[in-house]
């Protein structure tokens, strides 16, 4: 039997080298920043928005956003800022937002302090 060089091969953890690139990984935790969500919504925005849940691929739910009336690119800064105020996946789907899980509840809060005048569900 071989002695051990140093006291750190003892206790070799071979996830230890992982422990380093933690914080490079998104959160599980919702982020709602002060620049996504201000306290006081911009004047100009959306007249308003639809929220609704539908079945996604599967039978998994999905909260769509529609109505926004947004260009394309404007779209997808909103789905990035949604995605990380509600630590959920989603896509753009043409001119509609879709969100895995079911956020009806948390998700006009998050419309109205973006600047969306009024949030309907449908």
């Amino acid at each position: 039997m071989t002695k051990p060089k140093d006291k750190d091969s003892l206790n070799h953890n071979p996830f230890a080298r992982l422990q380093g690139l933690r914080d490079t990984l998104p959160s599980t935790r919702p982020q709602v920043r002060q620049e996504d969500f201000p306290d006081t919504p911009p004047p100009q925005g959306p007249e308003r928005a639809v929220v609704r849940l539908e079945a996604g691929r599967g039978g998994e739910e999905v909260t769509v956003v529609e109505g926004l009336g947004l260009p394309a690119a404007e779209l997808e800064t909103w789905l990035h800022a949604l995605q990380r105020g509600l630590a959920s996946q989603g896509s753009v789907d043409g001119e509609r937002l879709v969100l895995r899980g079911d956020h009806r509840f948390k998700l006009p809060d998050l419309l109205l302090r973006r600047g969306v005048k009024r949030v309907v569900h449908g």
